[in-house]
Parts: structure tokens; sequence; C-alpha cells
């Protein structure tokens, strides 16, 4: 009797422990999707910001060619 009682605990410590393991996964999931999603959006960002930076560029450089199509 006291075997069965040690052998049901321990189903329960492995069960436990499993479960434990299967919320770990779902979190690393989870962290993973954000840090995706994260550096997807810094992507768009960072092109966002070279395009614009570009943009300003060739206005600059018409500047300096012309006045005349600034006004």
């Amino acid at each position: 009797k006291k075997k069965e009682k040690e052998k049901e605990k321990e189903e329960k410590e492995k069960e436990k422990e499993e479960k434990e393991k299967e919320k770990e996964k779902e979190k690393e999931k989870e962290k993973k999707k954000k840090k995706k999603k994260k550096k997807k959006k810094k992507k768009k960002k960072k092109k966002k910001k070279e395009e614009e930076e570009e943009e300003e560029e060739e206005e600059k450089k018409c500047t300096e060619s012309c006045y005349g199509c600034r006004e």
C-alpha cells in the first residue's frame, strides 16, 4: 500500500513537471513571436527612415542645383 501511494505521488509529480514544461514551451513560443513582430516593426521603421533620408538628400540636391523648382 505504501508503495502504491509513492507510485501515485511520483506519477503526479511527473504530470506536474510535464505541464510545467508545456507552459515553458508555450511561453518561449510567445516570446519568439513577439520578438519576430518587434523585429519586423523595427525593420519597417528603419526602411521608412532610410526612404525619408533619401528624399531629403534628393531635395537638397534639387535646391542646390536650381532654386526655381522649390518656389
